[in-house]
């Protein structure tokens, strides 16, 4: 769904939220009517803004999955001294913020399934198996939104680091090698990338692993795997290069103990 449409099903969802608040408002007693009274006007002025916001796709989308995401930035507005309107707007947007980087932060820990469907079935783990089939197709979607969104017909600019973080090296490795190895006809992938999505192993039957193959142009696509493969590699001399908590510790004298002397050698 693109970001208009999805704007457009945020505000009717707040639209809804706000009418289901108002018919219980105006049941009750004037008093109690008028202790929520600002919190009616806020929420209507949220609304307002919502109407003519732009949120990108991916910010609308993470506040619809909240239940109540008029309430939530009420709530985020409450919080914050005022200067109204400027910050009804940067709730908004920070409470969409918050709930994106959520979102990444679960689909980079989500671990993949790493047995078949039918094992999942028999084992009574189809959900964990659904979840992470799920995710392939969603980091499918990114890379796939990544490429199109980076080409402009002319220069290639990739936003590969953005797809790494949300999905991880992991994910991002199995939906690109899947997506290799069903093209393995395709000579405009190179042969260094070939050889790697090869070595890639695939638990899924080639039939599923279909649901998450990438749509992009294989010379726009190869780009894209040789860049990402750069980016884990340099990930990976870092984390090798990096001395662990222990060496670190064991390096570091002891307080109030004086460093150890070589003994001096008996002589005979």
């Amino acid at each position: 769904m693109d970001a208009e449409k999805l704007n457009q099903a945020l505000y009717d969802k707040m639209a809804a939220e706000q009418k289901e608040f108002r018919s219980w408002l105006v049941k009750q007693p004037p008093e109690e009517i008028l202790k929520h009274t600002y919190q009616y006007t806020v929420r209507q002025d949220i609304l307002i803004e919502m109407e003519t916001a732009e949120l990108p796709a991916r910010q609308a989308a993470a506040l619809l999955e909240s239940p109540t995401p008029l309430a939530d930035i009420y709530d985020d507005f409450c919080d914050i001294e005022t200067g109204y309107m400027d910050m009804v707007r940067e709730c908004l947007e920070e409470r969409a913020k918050t709930m994106l980087e959520k979102q990444q932060e679960k689909h980079r820990t989500t671990p993949i399934y790493q047995e078949s469907i039918l094992y999942a079935k028999e084992h009574g783990e189809i959900d964990q198996w659904r979840t992470s089939h799920e995710l392939n197709i969603a980091c499918r979607d990114a890379i796939d939104t990544a490429v199109h969104e980076g080409y402009d017909g002319k220069y290639l600019n990739l936003d590969v680091k953005g797809v790494l973080a949300e999905f991880g090296s992991e994910r991002v490795s199995l939906v690109l090698a899947a997506t290799i190895q069903d093209r393995d006809w395709e000579e405009r992938f190179s042969r260094s990338n070939h050889e790697w999505a090869a070595a890639v192993p695939m638990v899924d039957k080639k039939a599923q692993r279909n649901d998450y193959a990438l749509n992009s142009h294989s010379v726009l696509l190869d780009s894209f795997v040789q860049q990402a493969r750069q980016e884990m590699d340099t990930a990976r001399e870092q984390s090798t290069r990096k001395p662990s908590i222990k060496a670190q510790l064991s390096a570091k004298p002891v307080p109030g103990e004086s460093p150890t002397k070589p003994k001096d050698r008996e002589v005979r």
